[in-house]
């Protein structure tokens, strides 16, 4: 086993752990089952990708975020380390040769999505791998009582019927006492074993704010707060509106939102990132996986679904330890409006049977096939083919996904990518039987060489067309001509969100729906609007106070920087400021008798209302009175 501090000062750079995480590792590295609890921007990686380079083997880690996973592939390639993710979206082919190489090669992290567990060609391949470290990221999707359940995560028990003497550790930022019993309990973990980083962020200054001009209120905030913001909408339209508007102020402001094709994210993100842009509004689509340590500002226009998400969000801020805000702003209808969004967002079962049937029909798929197909999907054109309102239908899709019966996945980019299937004596061959093929081939092999024989390697198509002076889209047309062929296996680029049915095609009418957890996620949803609602209308305890018990972490101390601590620090001055004013006017009555007007004069200018309020205070308690010459002295 390699010394673990050797390895983060290798790999990582740094020469020490961040609080918690060494015990952690250490843990993991002793064989105990981990759950781990650290903030957002906590380091939550470091704890699972340090022990499982000190272990002989491979790391199996799953997360239902494919954005993220593909970061951190990267990330890791960059630092020297083999990495693959297995997702939606990937031939099998393409998931067949990567699993081989976990089996075979050196590769020392596999990423997989959830749903990617219980398949034949996942089983078998597993079997042979030598696991030393199976890593659960984004943990509360487990739990049903979690605040983004999701099904395919109870299947990580059957997988450690497969790995029985593998430790797993559990990562997540947010957990109830509810939620890391429930984790602990899903995951067969022998005996409890929680590691928690406190809930509370000394530098993050949280403020709930009542009005009923929310614009006005964020430009007056944005004026006063300098630096580095991120202001979240719910929907993809009034990140445009409010992007425009913010421009039209001279604030430096762009907007973010799945729907945007990958170049446009990309530049989006890249412009904010380099500071070239102050504001970026988004919805929640953004900010996972994105480490950006000096963000000043994180403002919510809207009440988010659940304090777990809240909690996540706000947490973007102040990553460097610096002072930073969270600020959220709320009007008079905003907590109605919210559950009867929950309400809207769990349909009758009829509506998800009839928009199941539909995705069947628009996919073509026979009953008792389907499983883990994965398809490009336009909800727009599907909701308009089928006669659907989009919101309805993707909440039903939502439902569905609950059910664990399909998973909807955002759209990602995924570059075109390609392999040699020839090998080399026979692509010779090909070539003199096919010479209009010759100079293709000859550049494939001289751009990507051996490499492209035993793995997909992703094309610079853009680049291929300019050597050989066609376009881009000759350059495809020649690629899918040799697939057919099957000189190559070609996977062309993709941007588009990603449907996979999870299970085989049912009946749409016998549709197995667990009308009672249907039941039971819909309570939950409004409970936690609930809890959203209580958080911002309380106006008499501090934030990070009703955070904190919320996730069971229960404290007297006060964080003396939200808007509850600063508005009591403000009265506590005042207070002081009062005593003080009283006593110098007392004194000053003491030592001779002065007139009103006089007494006032006294005093900075500033304090002239203050003291005149305690001249008539001082009059009505008897302290002082006044004299035949209308002068005032002690009573």
């Amino acid at each position: 086993m390699q010394d673990i501090h050797h390895i983060l000062k290798t790999y990582w750079g740094y020469t020490q752990f961040r609080p918690l995480q060494e015990e952690i590792v250490q843990s993991v590295l002793t064989g105990h089952d981990t759950l781990a609890l650290l903030p957002t921007g906590g380091g939550k990686s470091i704890c699972f990708q340090v022990p499982a380079m000190a272990l002989e083997g491979i790391c199996l880690v799953i997360t239902p975020l494919i954005a993220l996973m593909k970061d951190q592939v990267e990330n890791l390639k960059k630092r020297g380390i083999a990495a693959i993710a297995v997702y939606s979206g990937m031939s099998r082919r393409e998931i067949d040769i990567a699993l081989d190489n976990c089996v075979y090669g050196q590769v020392k992290f596999l990423y997989l999505s959830p749903e990617r567990l219980l398949t034949d060609l996942f089983q078998e391949r597993v079997k042979r791998m030598n696991v030393s470290l199976l890593a659960v990221d984004e943990a509360h999707c487990i739990s049903q009582w979690g605040y983004d359940f999701r099904p395919p995560y109870l299947q990580l028990a059957e997988l450690r019927d497969l790995l029985p003497h593998t430790p797993v550790i559990a990562l997540t930022a947010t957990a109830t006492e509810q939620v890391k019993l429930d984790i602990q309990e899903k995951l067969r973990f022998p005996k409890q074993n929680v590691f928690q980083k406190s809930f509370a962020r000394s530098n993050l200054s949280y403020s709930c704010l009542y009005t009923e001009d929310k614009t006005n209120r964020l430009l007056e905030i944005l004026q006063r707060m300098q630096g580095q913001s991120i202001v979240y909408v719910r929907s993809r339209r009034q990140t445009v509106e409010m992007a425009k508007l913010l421009q039209s102020r001279h604030i430096a402001a762009a907007a973010y939102h799945a729907g945007l094709k990958f170049e446009q994210r990309s530049a989006v993100q890249a412009l904010w990132v380099e500071d070239k842009v102050r504001v970026i509004v988004a919805t929640n689509a953004f900010g996972m996986g994105i480490d950006k340590p000096d963000v000043r500002l994180v403002v919510h226009l809207d009440l988010p679904e659940s304090l777990e998400a809240y909690y996540q969000e706000a947490g973007r801020a102040g990553r460097d330890e610096m002072y930073a805000y969270a600020t959220l702003l709320y009007g008079p209808n905003d907590v109605a409006e919210l559950k009867r969004k929950v309400e809207e967002a769990h349909p009758a079962v009829e509506d998800i049977r009839r928009v199941y049937q539909c995705l069947a029909n628009y996919f073509q798929l026979a009953v008792g096939s389907g499983q883990f197909s994965s398809f490009d999907f336009d909800l727009a054109d599907f909701a308009k083919q089928y006669k659907l309102k989009a919101l309805g239908a993707h909440h039903a899709m939502k439902r569905l996904e609950s059910e664990g019966l399909i998973q909807l996945n955002e759209g990602y980019y995924m570059p075109s990518r390609l392999m040699l299937l020839l090998e080399n004596t026979a692509l010779y061959s090909f070539q003199l039987k096919n010479p209009e093929h010759d100079k293709l081939i000859q550049l494939l092999l001289r751009l990507y060489g051996g490499e492209a024989f035993v793995n997909y390697v992703k094309l610079q198509e853009r680049k291929m067309a300019q050597l050989l002076q066609v376009t881009e889209q000759e350059l495809r047309k020649k690629l899918e001509y040799l697939h057919r062929l099957q000189v190559l296996s070609y996977e062309p680029q993709h941007d588009s969100p990603q449907l996979v049915f999870t299970a085989p095609r049912e009946e749409a009418g016998k549709l197995s729906l667990d009308t009672k957890k249907l039941k039971t996620l819909r309570e939950r949803a409004l409970q936690q609007a609930t809890e959203i609602g209580r958080y911002v209308e309380t106006e008499n305890r501090c934030r990070t106070q009703l955070l904190l018990e919320y996730f069971g972490e229960i404290t007297d101390k006060r964080c003396r920087i939200c808007d509850y601590c600063l508005s009591m620090r403000k009265k506590e001055r005042e207070g002081q400021e009062h005593a003080a004013l009283r006593d110098k006017l007392l004194q000053l009555i003491e030592v001779r008798n002065y007139l009103p007007k006089e007494l006032v004069q006294q005093f900075e200018v500033k304090h002239a209302a203050a003291v005149t309020e305690l001249i008539r205070e001082l009059l009505d308690v008897g302290k002082i009175k006044y004299v035949a010459s209308g002068k005032l002295e002690l009573k």
